[in-house]
Protein backbone atom coordinates (compact mmCIF):
# COMPACT_ATOMS: atom_id res chain seq x y z
CA UNK A 1 0.00 0.00 0.00
CA UNK A 2 1.40 3.60 -1.05
CA UNK A 3 2.40 5.73 1.94
CA UNK A 4 0.51 8.28 3.48
CA UNK A 5 1.37 12.05 1.40
CA UNK A 6 4.05 13.98 2.87
CA UNK A 7 3.62 17.52 4.02
CA UNK A 8 6.16 18.57 1.64
CA UNK A 9 4.34 16.26 -0.94
CA UNK A 10 0.94 18.36 -0.66
CA UNK A 11 3.10 21.70 -0.55
CA UNK A 12 4.47 21.01 -4.06
CA UNK A 13 0.82 20.03 -4.97
CA UNK A 14 -0.63 23.13 -3.48
CA UNK A 15 1.84 25.46 -5.46
CA UNK A 16 1.14 23.46 -8.57
CA UNK A 17 -2.24 23.74 -8.70
CA UNK A 18 -2.60 27.20 -7.98
CA UNK A 19 -3.44 28.49 -11.15
CA UNK A 20 -6.58 26.21 -11.39
CA UNK A 21 -7.02 25.97 -7.35
CA UNK A 22 -9.13 28.63 -5.50
CA UNK A 23 -8.15 29.24 -2.10
CA UNK A 24 -11.40 28.44 -0.52
CA UNK A 25 -11.22 31.42 2.80
CA UNK A 26 -12.20 30.25 6.49
CA UNK A 27 -14.58 32.36 8.12
CA UNK A 28 -15.66 33.02 11.86
CA UNK A 29 -19.43 31.85 11.80
CA UNK A 30 -20.74 34.37 14.53
CA UNK A 31 -24.23 33.53 14.29
CA UNK A 32 -23.43 29.69 14.69
CA UNK A 33 -21.35 30.52 17.67
CA UNK A 34 -24.79 32.93 19.56
CA UNK A 35 -26.28 29.51 19.09
CA UNK A 36 -23.76 27.04 20.68
CA UNK A 37 -23.02 29.69 23.68
CA UNK A 38 -20.74 29.24 26.68
CA UNK A 39 -17.60 30.37 24.53
CA UNK A 40 -17.43 28.28 21.69
CA UNK A 41 -15.96 29.58 18.60
CA UNK A 42 -16.61 27.84 15.58
CA UNK A 43 -14.88 28.63 12.36
CA UNK A 44 -15.82 27.22 8.64
CA UNK A 45 -14.03 26.22 5.69
CA UNK A 46 -16.04 27.38 2.51
CA UNK A 47 -14.82 24.99 -0.19
CA UNK A 48 -18.15 25.36 -1.43
CA UNK A 49 -16.58 28.34 -3.12
CA UNK A 50 -14.33 26.05 -4.95
CA UNK A 51 -14.22 25.10 -8.58
CA UNK A 52 -16.97 22.63 -9.97
CA UNK A 53 -18.78 23.64 -5.80
CA UNK A 54 -16.88 20.97 -3.74
CA UNK A 55 -13.66 20.12 -2.69
CA UNK A 56 -13.54 17.22 -5.73
CA UNK A 57 -11.47 19.34 -8.03
CA UNK A 58 -8.67 19.23 -5.85
CA UNK A 59 -8.08 15.57 -5.98
CA UNK A 60 -9.26 15.49 -9.40
CA UNK A 61 -6.92 17.86 -10.87
CA UNK A 62 -4.30 16.18 -8.88
CA UNK A 63 -4.66 12.77 -10.81
CA UNK A 64 -5.62 14.15 -14.16
CA UNK A 65 -2.82 16.60 -14.38
CA UNK A 66 -0.45 14.01 -13.26
CA UNK A 67 -1.17 11.31 -16.11
CA UNK A 68 0.66 10.73 -19.06
CA UNK A 69 -0.01 11.36 -22.89
CA UNK A 70 -1.12 8.14 -23.43
CA UNK A 71 -3.01 8.20 -20.71
CA UNK A 72 -4.86 11.85 -21.57
CA UNK A 73 -5.34 10.29 -25.14
CA UNK A 74 -7.50 7.98 -23.92
CA UNK A 75 -8.82 9.99 -21.62
CA UNK A 76 -10.55 9.17 -17.96
CA UNK A 77 -13.74 8.08 -16.50
CA UNK A 78 -14.81 8.08 -13.16
CA UNK A 79 -18.28 7.12 -11.03
CA UNK A 80 -20.10 9.76 -9.33
CA UNK A 81 -23.37 10.62 -7.92
CA UNK A 82 -22.91 14.14 -8.93
CA UNK A 83 -19.99 16.26 -7.46
CA UNK A 84 -16.98 13.56 -8.40
CA UNK A 85 -18.42 13.58 -11.92
CA UNK A 86 -18.23 17.21 -12.50
CA UNK A 87 -15.09 17.45 -10.62
CA UNK A 88 -13.54 14.64 -12.90
CA UNK A 89 -14.84 16.85 -16.13
CA UNK A 90 -13.73 20.22 -15.22
CA UNK A 91 -10.60 18.52 -14.52
CA UNK A 92 -10.21 16.26 -17.88
CA UNK A 93 -11.57 19.86 -19.76
CA UNK A 94 -9.16 21.84 -17.69
CA UNK A 95 -5.79 19.37 -18.90
CA UNK A 96 -7.12 18.89 -22.59
CA UNK A 97 -8.81 15.43 -22.61
CA UNK A 98 -11.88 13.78 -22.82
CA UNK A 99 -14.05 11.97 -20.10
CA UNK A 100 -16.66 9.42 -19.92
CA UNK A 101 -18.37 9.45 -16.77
CA UNK A 102 -20.94 7.01 -14.94
CA UNK A 103 -23.66 8.80 -12.78
CA UNK A 104 -26.83 7.70 -11.07
CA UNK A 105 -29.98 8.00 -12.78
CA UNK A 106 -31.13 9.99 -9.48
CA UNK A 107 -28.39 12.37 -9.22
CA UNK A 108 -29.25 16.16 -9.25
CA UNK A 109 -30.67 17.30 -12.31
CA UNK A 110 -27.89 20.77 -11.92
CA UNK A 111 -24.88 18.26 -11.60
CA UNK A 112 -26.01 16.63 -14.73
CA UNK A 113 -25.71 19.70 -16.37
CA UNK A 114 -22.94 20.95 -14.97
CA UNK A 115 -21.20 17.51 -15.72
CA UNK A 116 -22.17 18.30 -19.23
CA UNK A 117 -20.90 21.71 -19.54
CA UNK A 118 -17.82 20.82 -19.02
CA UNK A 119 -17.40 18.34 -22.33
CA UNK A 120 -17.91 14.78 -20.31
CA UNK A 121 -19.76 12.06 -22.10
CA UNK A 122 -22.38 10.72 -19.21
CA UNK A 123 -23.84 6.79 -18.74
CA UNK A 124 -26.74 6.65 -16.38
CA UNK A 125 -27.29 3.71 -14.64
CA UNK A 126 -29.93 3.16 -11.35
CA UNK A 127 -27.02 2.54 -7.99
CA UNK A 128 -23.83 3.05 -7.32
CA UNK A 129 -22.95 -0.81 -7.46
CA UNK A 130 -24.25 -0.98 -11.02
CA UNK A 131 -22.04 2.48 -11.57
CA UNK A 132 -18.64 0.64 -10.62
CA UNK A 133 -19.26 -2.37 -12.81
CA UNK A 134 -20.07 0.24 -15.89
CA UNK A 135 -17.16 2.29 -15.21
CA UNK A 136 -15.00 -0.85 -15.20
CA UNK A 137 -16.24 -1.84 -18.55
CA UNK A 138 -15.39 1.14 -19.99
CA UNK A 139 -11.73 1.48 -18.77
CA UNK A 140 -11.50 -2.13 -19.97
CA UNK A 141 -12.74 -1.45 -23.16
CA UNK A 142 -11.85 2.09 -24.22
CA UNK A 143 -8.38 2.17 -22.17
CA UNK A 144 -9.52 5.34 -20.06
CA UNK A 145 -8.27 6.15 -16.90
CA UNK A 146 -10.00 5.40 -14.28
CA UNK A 147 -9.99 8.48 -11.14
CA UNK A 148 -11.42 7.23 -8.61
CA UNK A 149 -13.54 9.49 -6.65
CA UNK A 150 -11.76 8.70 -2.80
CA UNK A 151 -9.31 6.30 -2.76
CA UNK A 152 -5.51 6.80 -3.88
CA UNK A 153 -2.20 8.61 -2.99
CA UNK A 154 -2.60 11.18 -5.27
CA UNK A 155 -6.76 12.23 -4.37
CA UNK A 156 -5.03 12.49 -0.69
CA UNK A 157 -2.65 14.84 -1.39
CA UNK A 158 -5.69 16.86 -3.30
CA UNK A 159 -7.48 16.98 -0.41
CA UNK A 160 -4.70 17.06 1.85
CA UNK A 161 -4.23 21.02 0.25
CA UNK A 162 -7.85 21.46 2.19
CA UNK A 163 -5.84 20.74 5.70
CA UNK A 164 -2.91 23.03 4.40
CA UNK A 165 -5.08 26.05 3.87
CA UNK A 166 -7.06 25.53 7.07
CA UNK A 167 -3.77 25.53 9.19
CA UNK A 168 -2.23 28.63 7.26
CA UNK A 169 -5.75 30.28 7.61
CA UNK A 170 -6.42 29.45 10.92
CA UNK A 171 -4.21 29.99 14.10
CA UNK A 172 -5.96 28.03 16.44
CA UNK A 173 -8.49 24.83 16.79
CA UNK A 174 -9.16 22.17 19.00
CA UNK A 175 -10.91 20.20 16.40
CA UNK A 176 -12.07 19.99 13.00
CA UNK A 177 -15.26 18.45 11.63
CA UNK A 178 -14.96 16.85 8.13
CA UNK A 179 -18.55 15.54 6.22
CA UNK A 180 -17.81 11.53 5.45
CA UNK A 181 -18.06 9.85 2.33
CA UNK A 182 -15.83 7.58 0.67
CA UNK A 183 -13.22 9.00 3.06
CA UNK A 184 -11.41 10.87 0.51
CA UNK A 185 -11.87 14.11 1.90
CA UNK A 186 -11.38 13.51 6.03
CA UNK A 187 -8.60 11.30 5.12
CA UNK A 188 -6.23 13.79 3.09
CA UNK A 189 -7.38 16.63 5.74
CA UNK A 190 -6.75 14.72 8.52
CA UNK A 191 -3.34 13.23 7.14
CA UNK A 192 -2.53 17.37 6.63
CA UNK A 193 -3.57 18.61 9.88
CA UNK A 194 -1.73 15.54 12.05
CA UNK A 195 1.45 16.67 10.65
CA UNK A 196 0.94 20.11 11.14
CA UNK A 197 -0.92 20.56 14.06
CA UNK A 198 -1.05 16.73 15.84
CA UNK A 199 -2.39 17.84 19.44
CA UNK A 200 -6.08 18.54 17.33
CA UNK A 201 -8.81 16.31 17.24
CA UNK A 202 -9.89 15.81 14.00
CA UNK A 203 -13.91 13.87 14.13
CA UNK A 204 -15.48 12.55 10.81
CA UNK A 205 -18.80 12.34 10.64
CA UNK A 206 -21.25 10.09 8.39
CA UNK A 207 -25.16 10.02 7.56
CA UNK A 208 -26.67 7.12 9.52
CA UNK A 209 -27.77 5.95 6.27
CA UNK A 210 -24.37 5.73 4.85
CA UNK A 211 -22.57 4.59 7.70
CA UNK A 212 -19.27 1.98 5.97
CA UNK A 213 -16.56 4.21 7.99
CA UNK A 214 -18.45 3.60 11.33
CA UNK A 215 -18.54 -0.21 10.34
CA UNK A 216 -14.85 -0.48 9.27
CA UNK A 217 -13.50 1.24 12.20
CA UNK A 218 -15.75 -1.19 14.01
CA UNK A 219 -14.56 -4.28 12.37
CA UNK A 220 -11.17 -3.47 12.07
CA UNK A 221 -10.86 -3.56 8.14
CA UNK A 222 -12.59 -2.01 5.49
CA UNK A 223 -16.26 -2.45 5.30
CA UNK A 224 -19.14 -2.44 2.25
CA UNK A 225 -22.78 -1.46 3.05
CA UNK A 226 -25.89 -3.09 1.11
CA UNK A 227 -27.58 0.01 0.36
CA UNK A 228 -27.30 3.57 0.30
CA UNK A 229 -30.52 5.55 2.47
CA UNK A 230 -30.01 8.97 2.98
CA UNK A 231 -30.54 12.71 1.67
CA UNK A 232 -26.83 13.26 1.76
CA UNK A 233 -26.07 11.74 -1.70
CA UNK A 234 -22.45 12.74 -1.87
CA UNK A 235 -22.08 10.87 1.08
CA UNK A 236 -23.11 7.85 0.00
CA UNK A 237 -20.18 5.81 -0.96
CA UNK A 238 -21.03 1.86 -0.23
CA UNK A 239 -18.27 1.07 0.66
CA UNK A 240 -14.33 2.26 2.50
CA UNK A 241 -11.44 0.74 0.36
CA UNK A 242 -7.95 0.61 2.25
CA UNK A 243 -5.61 3.27 1.38
CA UNK A 244 -8.41 5.99 2.05
CA UNK A 245 -9.68 3.87 5.12
CA UNK A 246 -5.73 3.33 6.56
CA UNK A 247 -5.09 6.88 6.55
CA UNK A 248 -8.56 7.74 8.69
CA UNK A 249 -7.75 4.82 11.04
CA UNK A 250 -4.07 6.68 11.41
CA UNK A 251 -5.59 10.30 12.16
CA UNK A 252 -9.13 9.97 12.70
CA UNK A 253 -9.69 10.42 16.52
CA UNK A 254 -13.82 9.48 16.38
CA UNK A 255 -16.65 9.59 14.12
CA UNK A 256 -19.99 10.88 14.94
CA UNK A 257 -23.36 10.10 13.15
CA UNK A 258 -26.14 12.19 11.96
CA UNK A 259 -30.13 11.42 10.84
CA UNK A 260 -31.95 13.18 7.92
CA UNK A 261 -33.62 15.12 9.96
CA UNK A 262 -30.76 16.87 11.58
CA UNK A 263 -29.38 17.03 8.32
CA UNK A 264 -32.48 19.12 6.67
CA UNK A 265 -32.66 21.25 10.22
CA UNK A 266 -28.84 22.24 9.34
CA UNK A 267 -29.49 23.12 6.28
CA UNK A 268 -32.52 25.32 7.31
CA UNK A 269 -30.23 26.38 10.27
CA UNK A 270 -27.47 27.37 7.62
CA UNK A 271 -29.49 29.22 5.10
CA UNK A 272 -31.49 31.33 8.16
CA UNK A 273 -28.14 32.47 10.08
CA UNK A 274 -25.61 32.57 7.65
CA UNK A 275 -27.81 32.78 4.17
CA UNK A 276 -26.13 29.77 2.74
CA UNK A 277 -28.11 27.66 0.48
CA UNK A 278 -26.10 23.97 0.59
CA UNK A 279 -26.66 20.65 -0.51
CA UNK A 280 -27.29 17.98 2.95
CA UNK A 281 -23.61 16.49 2.87
CA UNK A 282 -22.47 20.09 3.29
CA UNK A 283 -24.57 20.54 6.22
CA UNK A 284 -23.26 17.26 8.18
CA UNK A 285 -20.54 19.36 9.75
CA UNK A 286 -23.03 21.70 11.19
CA UNK A 287 -25.37 19.00 12.37
CA UNK A 288 -23.15 17.20 14.42
CA UNK A 289 -21.83 20.09 16.33
CA UNK A 290 -25.31 20.88 17.04
CA UNK A 291 -25.95 17.39 17.33
CA UNK A 292 -23.86 14.64 18.95
CA UNK A 293 -21.21 16.99 19.47
CA UNK A 294 -22.29 19.36 21.14
CA UNK A 295 -21.86 18.58 24.70
CA UNK A 296 -18.22 17.23 23.74
CA UNK A 297 -17.16 20.39 21.79
CA UNK A 298 -19.13 22.77 24.46
CA UNK A 299 -16.52 26.15 24.93
CA UNK A 300 -13.99 24.64 22.35
CA UNK A 301 -12.33 26.47 19.24
CA UNK A 302 -14.26 24.09 16.10
CA UNK A 303 -13.54 24.45 12.71
CA UNK A 304 -16.66 23.49 10.27
CA UNK A 305 -15.40 22.20 7.23
CA UNK A 306 -18.06 23.30 4.28
CA UNK A 307 -17.36 20.53 1.52
CA UNK A 308 -19.80 21.44 -1.38
CA UNK A 309 -23.15 22.84 -2.51
CA UNK A 310 -24.54 21.73 -5.88
CA UNK A 311 -27.95 21.75 -5.71
CA UNK A 312 -30.43 23.74 -7.13
CA UNK A 313 -33.38 25.82 -5.71
CA UNK A 314 -36.06 23.88 -5.80
CA UNK A 315 -34.42 20.83 -4.41
CA UNK A 316 -32.98 22.99 -1.44
CA UNK A 317 -36.07 24.20 -0.68
CA UNK A 318 -37.55 20.83 -0.92
CA UNK A 319 -34.94 18.88 1.55
CA UNK A 320 -34.09 22.01 4.11
CA UNK A 321 -36.01 22.32 7.40
CA UNK A 322 -36.99 25.77 7.87
CA UNK A 323 -39.61 25.22 11.11
CA UNK A 324 -38.13 22.38 12.99
CA UNK A 325 -35.59 24.13 15.76
CA UNK A 326 -34.28 20.91 16.85
CA UNK A 327 -30.05 21.85 16.11
CA UNK A 328 -30.67 24.97 18.32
Amino acid sequence: MSSAPSIEAIVALSNRLQPQIVRTPVIRCAALEALAGDGTKIFGKLEFLQHTGTFKARGALAVVSSLSDEQRAAGVTAVSAGNHAIATAFAAHTVGTSAKIVMISTANPARVKACRRYGAELVLVDDIHKAFDEAESIQKDEGRYFVHPFEGQEIATGTGTVGLEICEQCDYFDAVVVPVGGGGLIGGVSNAIKQLRPGSEIIGVEPVGADSMHRSFAAGEPRSIEKVGTIADSLGAPFAMPYSYSLCKQNVDRLALVDDSQLRSAMGLLFEKMKLAIEPACAASTAALFGPLRESLRGKTVLLVFCGSNIDWSTFAAEADFENDRVT
